[in-house]
């Protein structure tokens, strides 16, 4: 049987909880937003017209359209746009967001026109074919476009395992027999990615490490932390060149021709 690409249509509740719902999650979103509101100067001054590619449930999504900003949120999964719904419909804002069921593979130029910015972010981890994957998303990208790429590092993968004492798995070549539901099953080395952008023409303009220090923590017993001075602390190192390499993800943001 083929592989295929994931879909989170019985996992969504639990998704959302437990990477939305936990200290993983808001440095996520945090180091996300710095990213893109520093790189892209027109998210503040203008209306812009955003692909969140594979959104889920459109977290980020939401807050830029209650900015103003035009939203199209494309999903494979009918239960995390059903969530979406229902948060669009809750929030106070009338929030301009067009809600599509589909693969990115099977989005239309044609039908959606080009976009100003477009948003892919714990996606491609989970594609039989990243690459080709990304690639069809820069066809929707007006000139002087941004896309912005968040992936599960795989060298991060390794190290974590590395000092958690997991040898037999990084012998295996980090495959178990049983995979986690939540553990995505095609990470990315940062130097794929690189030779992606590199081939395609696009000039980098941002580049951070996302959970460089929560997941490599080694608490006492008793020892607990204030996830403000966590977020802050993350916020900070993230940019570290020597530390981007160690972020169990890697967010890039590159603008097109």
């Amino acid at each position: 049987m083929a592989k295929q690409d994931k879909n989170f249509d019985s996992l969504a509740t639990k998704f959302s909880k437990n990477i939305y719902g936990t200290a993983k999650g808001q440095i996520r979103i945090e180091v996300l937003k710095r990213d893109l509101f520093e790189s892209i100067p027109s998210l503040t001054t203008g209306k812009l017209r955003i692909l969140d590619a594979g959104g889920g449930f459109g977290y980020l999504s939401q807050q830029l359209a209650e900015l103003g900003h035009s939203i199209v949120l494309c999903d494979i999964s009918a239960e995390m746009l059903a969530l979406a719904e229902q948060q669009i419909q809750d929030n106070e804002k009338v929030l301009d967001i067009t809600i599509i069921q589909s693969s990115i593979q099977d989005l239309s130029v044609e039908a959606l026109g080009q976009f100003d910015l477009v948003l892919c972010h714990a996606v491609v981890e989970w594609l039989v074919d990243a690459k080709a994957t990304v690639k069809g998303l820069l066809d929707f990208l007006k000139p002087n476009g941004y896309l912005s790429l968040m992936f599960y590092n795989k060298e991060a993968q390794r190290f974590h395992s590395l000092v958690s004492g997991n040898f037999d798995y990084v012998e295996a070549g980090l495959k178990v027999k049983k995979p986690v539901r939540l553990t995505p099953q095609y990470p990315l080395f940062i130097e794929d990615v690189e030779s992606w952008i590199e081939e395609w023409g696009f000039q980098e303009v941002c580049r951070s490490g996302v959970r460089v220090i929560n997941d490599y923590l080694k608490l006492s017993k008793n020892q607990t932390l204030d996830n403000a001075q966590l977020i802050r602390m993350e916020l900070e190192y993230s940019k570290y060149k020597n530390y981007i390499p160690l972020g169990r993800y890697v967010h890039i943001i590159g603008q097109s021709e």
